[in-house]
């Protein structure tokens, strides 16, 4: 966590200058990207919720989104992660919705993607998704910098 805060300091500074809101949806980072915002001191000023929705039932239940609706995406890729984002902004009624979906590891996931494969986007004045492909099999390393390339794709945004 803590190689994560510097970023997400500057992230909050933004938001705050900017007088905007955010919301998060997560999935192989379990949760690191909502901790390191909500670590910064003010973050009730813009940080409005966050989902881990790490399996299909989250999905449903979390973000309302069907398997209809799933036609022609699938988890850990760059549409889903640009659908998870937009969700999260809507449903949230926020500026910005940030969103994370990877295989962590130390295997790959059930579609194929190998370990240190992640997905992230942002949705908001500015829409952008990148992927990440770290190569390591290491879970929690994995899941920081996931979690850092997501907070580095919103700032470089902001």
């Amino acid at each position: 966590m803590n190689t994560l805060l510097p970023i997400a300091e500057q992230v909050a500074a933004k938001l705050i200058a900017n007088k905007q809101t955010i919301a998060v949806a997560e999935s192989s980072t379990g949760g690191l990207i909502a901790a390191a915002l909500l670590s910064v001191p003010g973050a009730s000023a813009y940080f409005l919720g966050g989902a881990v929705v790490y399996t299909r039932d989250a999905r449903r239940v979390l973000m309302d989104i069907s398997d209809a609706d799933m036609k022609g995406f699938r988890s850990a890729s760059e549409p889903y992660a640009q659908l998870l984002a937009t969700r999260m902004r809507q449903r949230f009624a926020t500026d910005w919705g940030l969103s994370e979906t990877g295989a962590t590891g130390p295997t790959g996931n059930r579609y194929g993607d190998a370990a240190g494969h992640s997905c992230m986007a942002i949705a908001g004045p500015a829409n952008a998704v990148t992927t990440l492909e770290t190569g390591s099999t290491e879970r929690g390393a994995n899941m920081q910098a996931f979690a850092a390339n997501a907070l580095h794709l919103l700032l470089q945004n902001l």
